[in-house]
């Protein structure tokens, strides 16, 4: 077991999927691992997806269609048996075979996209589930570690530039466009890899959290390589 993942106190570790369901966030946890060194050729699969888009969605009957070898099938059916636990348990997972994601560049003081440090945000009491088959994964950041960009001066100054409205309106203006999502990593700051075939469940900012949300980016895609990601 990954000695970074159990000595965080922003992680716990777990052995099954009902400990990732039903475990309690609190304090400065806030991140919850299946541990699993999985057996399986999941690049086999992935050789065989084939990429309509930046990012496809891989549907079970696509999964179910290949013609895959031993280790291959390994592979398929813990994907498979991922999808169906988390499904039963009333979440709506989605499989995606990922070359990159799109870039925000909008601005060049800030970024809203998953490469940058963010948190995510629901309405509803929710959790994010993740897991990283193949290819790069992501990481995350401890809460102390990182400041959130909206916080910080020379950020801050030229969002109020960019801002045409009332002031009492301008934190709206801020959620509605994501900003304050975002956080900057402290230059000291140790980002932990979630690695490949753990999954993963992280704290959602939602009204009845009581755990400050995971902080957590999207990898630099490797050169060549695409991802199979499951997310929900």
């Amino acid at each position: 077991m990954s000695k970074i993942f159990s000595d965080s106190s922003q992680i716990g570790v777990v052995s099954n999927f009902s400990e990732l369901v039903h475990t309690d966030f609190k304090g400065e946890l806030n991140a919850l691992c299946w541990y699993r060194n999985l057996e399986g050729d999941f690049s086999e699969i992935v050789s065989q997806l084939r990429l309509k888009e930046n990012i496809t969605e891989v549907y079970p009957e696509d999964l179910i269609a290949l013609q895959l070898s031993e280790k291959g099938n390994i592979a398929r059916e813990i994907v498979l048996n991922d999808l169906q636990l988390l499904t039963d348990y009333g979440a709506s997972p989605s499989l995606n075979l990922l070359k990159c994601y799109d870039r925000d560049d909008e601005f060049d003081f800030i970024s809203t996209d998953v490469y940058s440090f963010h948190v995510d945000r629901s309405p509803i009491a929710t959790d994010t589930f993740l897991c990283t088959y193949h290819g790069a994964a992501s990481d995350i950041i401890s809460n102390s570690q990182a400041v959130q960009k909206i916080l910080i001066p020379e950020i801050r100054t030229k969002l109020e530039q960019l801002y045409d409205g009332p002031s009492e309106d301008f934190e709206n203006f801020l959620k509605e466009n994501y900003f304050d999502l975002h956080y900057q990593a402290n230059s000291d700051a140790e980002p932990i890899n979630l690695g490949l075939g753990h999954l993963w469940r992280l704290a959602v900012d939602h009204p009845k959290q009581k755990v400050l949300p995971c902080i957590h980016r999207a990898p630099r895609e490797n050169e060549g390589e695409y991802r199979l990601l499951l997310i929900c």
